[in-house]
């Protein structure tokens, strides 16, 4: 499978850490978010790595000449969902994507990558543990999961977050089929909602991937959860970079 990495983004929430230096380069345990990222794919026998960039992207191309790129030019006016369409060419053995900002482990990937369904989703169910610490990015904020018998039922930002087992780590597998799938509801979706709202988006260019997930979970496409215990972060404020940096012991 291809790994892609949506990393265009500045991260304008981790203040300077991003003023000279890409969102995944900021150091957890002595090594950048983005050599964690590599380390945990390749330890799931993902090795083919595409680096969709777009803020210094430049920086990345030089310093990590074993990736493959695609260029996300318009960063500052899209989000995460055209950003990870940007690799649209890359996805058709099937992919692992994940989001630049986070910490995971290789036994998580794997685990997902074995996974039988055509899309599956790795999901974090200790998710409220880990939120007790973020004041600056609230429960609400999160990408919450429904679950049932290990299919995944809702994707939302909306759900309560009592009523929510699990979080979306960003992390996703589709296989040839699954990618297919995505690839498929993309494009009528784009075609339905071009300059107009989408899911809980404004307009279709400010979409998340969590939208078309939903999207697509309301037109019938299963997808399978795979759960984490924990050993996962976000790092999206400098208070989250801060947890990280006392809290993430794994990496493999």
């Amino acid at each position: 499978m291809t790994g892609i990495i949506i990393g265009a983004g500045r991260g304008r929430r981790l203040g300077p850490l991003t003023d000279n230096v890409p969102k995944c380069y900021a150091e957890i345990g002595g090594r950048r978010i983005l050599d964690w990222t590599l380390g945990a794919l390749r330890g799931a026998g993902v090795r083919d790595v595409v680096f969709i960039g777009g803020y210094l992207i430049d920086r990345v191309r030089a310093d990590y000449p074993g990736l493959r790129f695609c260029h996300n030019a318009g960063w500052a006016e899209n989000n995460i969902l055209a950003s990870l369409f940007c690799a649209e060419s890359e996805m058709g053995r099937g992919f692992v994507s994940t989001y630049a900002d986070t910490l995971f482990t290789g036994d998580a990937v794997r685990r997902l990558v074995a996974a039988p369904a055509d899309t599956a989703l790795l999901v974090d169910t200790d998710w409220r543990e880990r939120y007790r610490l973020r004041t600056e990015h609230p429960e609400a904020d999160g990408e919450k999961i429904r679950l049932a018998s290990g299919r995944v039922l809702q994707v939302s930002r909306a759900i309560p977050p009592d009523e929510a087992p699990a979080e979306f780590t960003g992390v996703a597998k589709f296989n040839p089929a699954g990618a297919r799938c995505l690839i498929d509801h993309y494009h009528g979706a784009r075609g339905a909602h071009h300059g107009r709202p989408f899911g809980r988006a404004a307009t279709f260019l400010q979409a998340y991937l969590i939208d078309l997930l939903q999207h697509m979970l309301e037109a019938g496409v299963e997808m399978q959860a795979v759960e984490t215990h924990g050993d996962y972060f976000e790092i999206d404020t400098a208070q989250d970079y801060q947890l990280a940096r006392l809290g993430w012991r794994r990496g493999g």
